[in-house]
């Protein structure tokens, strides 16, 4: 049954009105849009709670903007907005409810599936994983042999792994003494890199699999499971491994007790699930008072994106801008920019959530598409990428709308770091947009010691064009609750995007197909069976026997 609208965007007016306004605005630059509307500011910086954020860098106009809005109400926006946070089945090729937003939900209102209250199963579960990682903390839960638990191993892939390691990773600052990493990889050197060092009386291993049976998941656990059971009865295995899953009974086939086994909710889905059971390892890393802060952050985005006029709606205005550069100025790429390094996997975390969510070709109507969906993600931190990638933004030939993140405050409160760190923060934003002009660069050139010819050869060289679009989010400092904010952001972004590009944004049945063959594949390199294959996949299997 269909529960969120079902329109394809070409077909809507305002569609037609943007491509007719592209055509009129497209070579009028950003400098020139300043020009032309004193206002600009007005419309194109928002201010939520600690969020400053400011779009008036972009190649549109306020008519443009307007018109964009005009896409969102068309397309539905606002009532698939309701359904999913009513507890729909807007995940509709899975049949599943999308509601990982429950999970942070600072009213703790109910929260209803199929017309059944599970808000007090949350409320349980939440005291169970709290009650153990104040343990595990503290010191009250012991290896086998007496020992406080010292490290801390993650054992999950995909959403089950790199949620949870951007997010330790991103609040290294409000750590405590437990040390976390991150096994995902099913390359067998990566995990013996992991544990090579690890003592087994000391060490917790967290196994996070919904299933139970994700191959990469369980070929690690099983492979640390021997070696772990080298240094101590099978009997152990009780106080140093627990899981994250559903399958209690094949938890429990493994070594791991009922207790020790944290449920996952159906309607909770692997690149949105950190805010779950899946976030038992960020918990044991910050606590959970911390852990809190970061479902405090992005339950007070949800509000914001559920409440707030669309053109207000940092979510919304973001995903807007993103759909005017993919399918009208035909920009196949976006940046993510955070100015600390704190964040600097915060990219390849948005890389899964968008790109695995709209990278979709087919509509919500089951017919193919007409025009480009998905955007690729990338980036890195700060001045870092300006020393890196920068030259292809500034000086290349494609265009890339960027995302710069910082923060006002640094957490150790070195000011003059953080005021280097924020002048490039804004002077990379006014490059972008301004650019350098022949004549500028001429100008530049002759106060050196070159000869007027060799000043004539090296100008154009020295030229930027600027007019390149960024948006600038600008946060007071990196707490968890700000983390958490800016986490939900994007998720909401990923959200609106599938909606007005009218595919659906919660499956991802394209991963499938890979590790279905993959099975095929390994019964031929293990020689348990031969199965029939093109004449390049033959080719690799012989180089590789």
């Amino acid at each position: 049954m269909q529960t969120l609208p079902n329109k394809n965007p070409t077909q809507l007016k305002a569609w037609d009105a943007l491509i007719k306004h592209f055509k009129k605005t497209s070579q009028i630059s950003i400098e020139e849009h300043f020009k032309n509307e004193s206002n600009r500011l007005d419309y194109s910086v928002i201010q939520w709670d600690d969020f400053y954020v400011d779009f008036s860098k972009n190649r549109i106009n306020k008519k443009g903007f307007d018109l964009l809005l005009q896409l969102a109400e068309e397309s539905g926006l606002k009532s698939a907005i309701d359904s999913q946070f009513s507890g729909a089945k807007i995940n509709v090729t899975e049949n599943r409810a999308v509601l990982h937003t429950a999970l942070r939900s600072i009213k703790k209102e109910p929260v209803l599936i199929e017309g059944e209250n599970v808000l007090s199963a949350l409320v349980e579960t939440q005291k169970k994983m709290y009650s153990f990682c104040n343990d595990v903390i503290s010191g009250t839960w012991k290896g086998h042999t007496g020992k406080t638990i010292t490290h801390v191993v993650n054992i999950g892939i995909g959403g089950s792994d790199l949620g949870p390691a951007m997010v330790v990773e991103s609040l290294e600052h409000y750590k405590n003494h437990l040390a976390l990493r991150f096994i995902s990889n099913v390359e067998g050197d990566h995990h013996k890199e992991i544990i090579k060092d690890l003592d087994p009386e000391t060490t917790l291993f967290v196994i996070v699999s919904k299933t139970f049976t994700t191959q990469e998941t369980l070929s690690n656990a099983n492979s640390i499971r021997a070696w772990f059971l080298n240094h101590a009865p099978e009997s152990a295995i009780v106080k140093h491994f627990v899981a994250v899953s559903t399958n209690t009974q094949k938890t429990i086939a493994f070594g791991i007790s009922s207790e020790n086994t944290f449920p996952m909710s159906d309607w909770v889905g692997g690149r949105f699930s950190l805010w779950s059971t899946v976030g038992l390892s960020i918990c044991l890393a910050v606590g959970p008072k911390n852990f809190e802060g970061l479902l405090e952050g992005a339950g007070k985005m949800d509000r914001h994106f559920q409440e707030t006029p669309f053109e207000k709606n940092i979510p919304v205005v973001l995903a807007l801008l993103s759909i005017w550069y993919n399918n009208f100025y035909g920009a196949e790429s976006e940046a993510i920019i955070p100015y600390t390094q704190y964040l600097r996997n915060l990219p390849a975390y948005l890389q899964q959530g968008i790109m695995e969510s709209n990278g979709k070709s087919v509509g919500r109507d089951g017919i193919p598409v007409n025009y480009q969906t998905g955007t690729i993600i990338w980036g890195a931190s700060g001045t870092n990428a300006q020393h890196a990638f920068f030259q292809l933004i500034h000086q290349g030939t494609k265009l890339i709308p960027a995302d710069f993140i910082g923060f006002k405050k640094s957490l150790y409160g070195n000011k003059d770091h953080q005021n280097k760190l924020l002048a490039n923060f804004i002077a990379q934003t006014e490059a972008l947009m301004n650019g350098k002009s022949l004549t500028q660069a001429k100008e530049e050139l002759s106060t050196s010691r070159m000869s007027a010819d060799q000043q004539e050869k090296i100008a154009p060289f020295k030229v930027f064009t600027g007019n390149k679009p960024t948006n600038s989010i600008l946060i007071d400092s990196l707490t968890p609750s700000s983390l958490g904010a800016v986490i939900a952001m994007y998720e909401h972004k990923i959200y609106v995007q599938g909606i007005l590009w009218n595919i659906y944004s919660y499956d991802q049945w394209g991963v499938e197909l890979g590790k279905q063959l993959a099975s095929a594949v390994l019964e031929d390199i293990e020689g348990i069976s031969s199965h029939k294959h093109d004449p390049s996949t033959k080719a690799l299997l012989k180089a590789i026997s």
